[in-house]
C-alpha cells in the first residue's frame, strides 16, 4: 500500500508529520514510527499548511463551454431562450472538452468533489476517473426535454450501476418539479432508495417556481415533495432560496440536505437564501457553485466567503457573529461531503485523504493570526500549493498534469 508522509506541515497551529496510507489518513496528530517511514514518499511541507478541500454540492460541469454566452437576464428566459437550445446541439466530444475544463478549474481552485447534473453521464464519468477527483454523476431526468424511451434507458442505466468506481458514483437527478411530474419523480425516489443513490434536484430556486407550484398543486415545492414521499436522508435539494419555516422543518425532520448556490442566485436575481434560519432549523447545509454559465466560475472559495457575508446581513437574524469563518469552512467542506455520504472533508484519521496544502508565504495569508479566518476571508486559489484526493496528488506545486492541453482544446472549441 502506497504511503506518503507530509513532513513539518502546519496543522492545528503546530508543525506535524502526517501519514497517508493508501486512500486514508493513517496518523494525524501522533508521532510517526520508523516503520511508518519505510517505503514512504516523504515530502517536506515546511511553509505549508494542510486544510480540508472543497466539495461542490451542485454544478453542471460541461457548462464551462457556455461561460459568458448568455448573461444578465432572469433564470427562465436564460434557460428557455438561450441555454436549452444551445445544449441541444452539444455532442459527446463537446461535453468531454467542457468537463475537462471544469475539472481542471475545480482542482486549481481546491475542489476534489462535485455533484453534476448534466447529460452524457458516461462521458463525465470517464473524465473524472482520468483526472483523479470524486463526483456524484447525475442520471438527469427532465420530461420536457427528453423522450419516454430515453427516460426508460436512464432507469436501466441506474439499475445496472454502470461505470461506477470508488471515486465516481451515480446519483438520481430529476431536474425539478417543473420539468418532472409526480409519477416519474416518485419513480426516481423509489430507485434511489432501492439502489442506495443520492436523489438530487433543483428546489425553490425562484419565486416564480414557488408561485407556479402553489397555483398547480396548492402548496409550496418542499410541501409537494413531502406529500410525494420524496424527502429523506438521501435527498439533496439545490438552491433552496425561497423556503419558509415550515418547509425548513420538513427538511430538517426528514434529514434532507440543502445545497446553497449564492453566487449564481445573486447573478440570476433569483434571491438570497435564508442561511441563518436554515441552520437554526437543523437542516444540513452545504454549498455549490452551480454551472459556469450562471456563476460564472467554479470557485468554491467565493461561495464560502459570500455565504458568510450574506448571513451577517440577513434581515432580522444577521449580525457580525453570524456564520463565523470556521462554520463557513465546514459548510463548504465537511457538510457537503456528509450530504453526499462521503467520509471526507476533515483532516482526521480514517477519513479519506483529501486535502489542500496552502502556501503560508502567499501575500493574502500574511500575517497569520488565524489560518481559518485568513483562508475564508482573505485567501484565494493563488494560495493553493497542492491538492490531494484519495491519497494522491492531483495538483503539485500549482500544476495539474495535462492542463495546457485541456485549455488548448477548450480554446479551439470556443473559436470554432
Amino acid at each position: 500500500m502506497a504511503k506518503t508522509i507530509l513532513q513539518s506541515v502546519l496543522f492545528q497551529g503546530k508543525k506535524q508529520d502526517l501519514l497517508i496510507s493508501g486512500k486514508k489518513f493513517a496518523k494525524v496528530g501522533r508521532e510517526l514510527s520508523k516503520r511508518d517511514y519505510e517505503n514512504a514518499e516523504v515530502l517536506n511541507c515546511d511553509g505549508l499548511a494542510i486544510i480540508p478541500p472543497f466539495y461542490n454540492g451542485h454544478t453542471h460541469a460541461a457548462m464551462t463551454l457556455l461561460r459568458g454566452y448568455a448573461d444578465d437576464m432572469p433564470l427562465q428566459k436564460w434557460l428557455t431562450e438561450y441555454i436549452w437550445p444551445f445544449e441541444a446541439k452539444l455532442t459527446a466530444k463537446d461535453i468531454e472538452i467542457g468537463t475537462r475544463l471544469a475539472v481542471l478549474e475545480m482542482i486549481k481552485s481546491g475542489t476534489v468533489f462535485f455533484s453534476d447534473m448534466y447529460w452524457r453521464r458516461e462521458v463525465t464519468m470517464k473524465v473524472v476517473k482520468e483526472m483523479g477527483i470524486r463526483a456524484a454523476i447525475g442520471v438527469t431526468i427532465a420530461e420536457n426535454l427528453d423522450t419516454p424511451e430515453h427516460i426508460e434507458e436512464n432507469f436501466k442505466f441506474l439499475r445496472d450501476h454502470r461505470l461506477e468506481s470508488d471515486r465516481v458514483k451515480l446519483a438520481v437527478m430529476p431536474h425539478s418539479i417543473y420539468t418532472v411530474g409526480e409519477k416519474i419523480f416518485k419513480r426516481c425516489a423509489k430507485v434511489a432508495r432501492e439502489e442506495n443513490y443520492i436523489l438530487h434536484t433543483h428546489l425553490s430556486e425562484t419565486l416564480k417556481e414557488v408561485k407556479d407550484c402553489k397555483k398547480q398543486y396548492g402548496c409550496t415545492p418542499v410541501e409537494l415533495l413531502d406529500k410525494w414521499g420524496i424527502l429523506g436522508e438521501n435527498f439533496v435539494g439545490a438552491h433552496c432560496v425561497h423556503l419558509n419555516e415550515y418547509e425548513m422543518s420538513l427538511m430538517a425532520e426528514s434529514e434532507s440536505a440543502a445545497i446553497l448556490n449564492p453566487c449564481s442566485n445573486l447573478k440570476l436575481s433569483s434571491g438570497i437564501p435564508k442561511v441563518n434560519a436554515l441552520l437554526d432549523s437543523g437542516v444540513l447545509v452545504g454549498l455549490g457553485t452551480d454551472g459556469a454559465s450562471s456563476n460564472n466560475n467554479l470557485d468554491m472559495h467565493e461561495e464560502m466567503k459570500l455565504i458568510s457575508l450574506l448571513a451577517k446581513v440577513e434581515p432580522k437574524t444577521g449580525k457580525a457573529e453570524s456564520l463565523p469563518a470556521i462554520e463557513a469552512l465546514e459548510m463548504a467542506t465537511w457538510n457537503t461531503a456528509l450530504a453526499y455520504g462521503i467520509p471526507a472533508g476533515l483532516i482526521a484519521e480514517d477519513f479519506l485523504a483529501d486535502a489542500l496544502l496552502i502556501d503560508l508565504k502567499n501575500e493574502r495569508l500574511v500575517p497569520n493570526y488565524n489560518l481559518v479566518s485568513n483562508w475564508v476571508y482573505a485567501g484565494d486559489s493563488s494560495a493553493i500549493h497542492s491538492v490531494i484526493c484519495n491519497g494522491k496528488f492531483v495538483m503539485r506545486n500549482h500544476h495539474v498534469d495535462g492542463e495546457e492541453d485541456v485549455i488548448k482544446d477548450a480554446r479551439k472549441y470556443a473559436i470554432s
